[in-house]
């Protein structure tokens, strides 16, 4: 398939890698991402990938567009075929359901038919890609929940949700990195900080990866809680 693309004012170019959303196109995305890294072409600033795009910024005094993007257009031929997979990580988000913590837990499960047991069965059963990183810093869009727990999202949304929240929209499952309001069903909460600030790295997740949820008991929050104030703790992640 040829590459399609667009420019994004007078110092970004859009690839366009697909129109709908999948895993094979987010492949393609990461295999793209990691050539770029590997080939550090001179003038671009740098990227971010999305849904089925990938958007490249660069220095129009240290490379011209038609430069680039023949550049580019060599690249893309080397991901043809498919032949290669993009490395990636699956990250374990341990996750205290219910409680205090997920307090739409109860409705999920009867919405859906289920029990509250199905629902968290169901839930941390499954690696999640997270497809790009967006809205707030830290926030991870997810890819594969099981519809036998989609729940429509609240009437109401709440003007305040806790940092580590765990909820469903419709057929989405995502966490709150950031104290925001919102209108998602709680069903869970993760000690871990997705953003933190003081931290070399502040977002701890990456596009790309996928991640699993865990579920904890009560004083295991607390304790993973505590060596996360303490900076002590260290995310689990393993080869996918």
């Amino acid at each position: 398939m040829k590459l399609t693309y667009h420019p994004l004012g007078d110092t970004g170019i859009q690839l366009v890698f697909g129109q709908t959303i999948s895993e094979e196109t987010n492949q393609k995305i990461r295999l793209f991402a990691e050539l770029l890294k590997a080939e550090q072409i001179e003038g671009i600033i740098e990227w971010v990938p999305a849904y089925t795009t990938l958007s490249i910024f660069y220095r129009p005094d240290k490379v011209r567009y038609q430069a680039l993007l023949e550049k580019l257009e060599r690249l893309y031929e080397n991901i043809q075929g498919g032949a290669a997979e993009a490395a990636s990580l699956v990250y374990e988000i341990p996750t205290y359901y219910g409680g205090e913590a997920g307090p739409d837990l109860n409705f999920v499960a009867d919405h859906n038919g289920l029990s509250v047991e199905d629902v968290i069965r169901i839930h941390s059963s499954q690696d999640y890609l997270i497809y790009m990183m967006g809205f707030v810093p830290g926030f991870p869009y997810l890819g594969g929940m099981s519809e036998e727990i989609a729940t429509p999202r609240r009437s109401d949304p709440r003007p305040k949700i806790a940092a580590g929240s765990v909820g469903i929209a419709g057929s989405q499952t995502g966490v709150y990195p950031l104290e925001t309001p919102g209108g998602w069903q709680l069903i869970g909460q993760t000690p871990l900080k997705l953003y933190d600030p003081e931290r070399e790295q502040p977002i701890l997740l990456t596009s790309g990866s996928y991640l699993r949820f865990v579920p904890i008991s009560k004083e295991e929050y607390d304790s993973i809680a505590e060596a996360v104030r303490l900076g002590e703790y260290k995310i689990v992640s393993k080869e996918k």
